[in-house]
Formats: structure tokens, C-alpha cells, sequence
């Protein structure tokens, strides 16, 4: 065997072995078409309804940034986020613990064509909208990020407080 038929082996291999990662990845964020959304809680709330929800617009630009990028909110309060992407590019806004950006977001990096379909991610082709409603039933500060490669490297990232509810007042 030449060097140029075992550097296409080793490249077919190595190609053979990503692949499945990348695909079985992508289905654990894939729902199939008109599937319910499965309302898993997560350390930053869990998926909501969008009837009574808040509407708050979010706009994604090609200079990798959102408007706003910080917001807050109340626990207990449902957010219905209309994503705007005004740029040429893909963006995404995906809610999280700033550990599982970063951490998805290298994932992302390894695994590019990985598809997503969760009730906290909203994948926006160029010049089109898309939302996403959450129900933000824990207090903390949480991020949102765009997390396809280089995007999150570059700041395409925002920020979230969820202030505590306030504590009734007995007699």
C-alpha cells in the first residue's frame, strides 16, 4: 500500500468513526415533525406555553451579537423570544448554563452539520425569524448564546437574570 491509499484510509476511518457521534447527537436534539414538545426541566426552567407568555423580540446580526443581550425576567415568568436573524449568515439562540455553552459549543466545533430541535433553541436561517417559549421557573444568571462554530467564540452570547420571586407578605 502507497502513502496516499493509507492516508485515504486513515481519513476514511477516521471519518467512519465521527460520524456516528455526530449523528446520534443530532437525534437526541431532533424532534420529528409535529411531535410534543417534551417539557424537560433544566437548571434554567423548562419548556412553556406560549398563551400568556411575554413577548420579548430578539435580533441576531452577522457582527455576532443579539439585541438585546441582557435581559431579565421573574421566576415563575414564560418568555416567548421571537428570534430575528438580520444577517446573511445561520444563527441560533440557544438558552443554558454558561458551563453548558461553552461546553456544547466545542461540540458544535468538532461536529458542525449537528441539527438541533429543542424547546430551548431556536435555529434561524439568514433574513428569516423564529422563537422559542420558555418557562423561567429557577432564579439565576443563565446565558443565550449562538453556539455554531466560531459564532460563541467571537461574543455571539447574551446574558439572562431570573430574580427570585418575591415572598408574599403574611400578616
Amino acid at each position: 500500500m502507497n502513502i496516499d491509499s493509507t492516508r485515504r484510509l486513515a481519513l476514511a476511518w477516521c471519518a467512519a468513526l465521527a460520524v456516528p457521534a455526530a449523528l446520534a447527537h443530532g437525534e437526541a436534539h431532533k424532534r420529528h415533525g409535529t411531535a410534543p414538545v417534551v417539557k424537560e426541566q433544566k437548571p434554567w426552567g423548562i419548556a412553556g406555553e406560549a398563551r400568556g407568555a411575554r413577548t420579548i423580540e430578539i435580533r441576531m446580526s452577522d457582527q455576532m451579537r443579539f439585541t438585546p443581550d441582557r435581559l431579565t425576567v421573574r421566576e415563575g415568568e414564560t418568555i416567548r423570544f421571537v428570534v430575528r436573524n438580520n444577517g446573511r449568515l445561520l444563527h441560533e439562540m440557544v438558552i443554558g448554563t454558561p458551563e453548558e455553552l461553552a461546553a456544547h459549543a466545542e461540540l458544535m466545533k468538532k461536529h458542525p452539520g449537528m441539527e438541533h430541535d429543542e424547546p430551548y433553541m431556536a435555529h434561524v436561517a439568514a433574513g428569516q425569524r423564529g422563537q422559542l417559549v420558555w418557562h423561567f421557573n429557577r432564579p439565576g444568571t443563565f446565558q443565550f448564546a449562538c453556539l455554531l462554530p466560531g459564532h460563541f467564540e467571537a461574543g455571539m452570547v447574551g446574558t439572562v437574570v431570573v430574580t427570585p420571586a418575591s415572598q408574599e407578605k403574611k400578616p
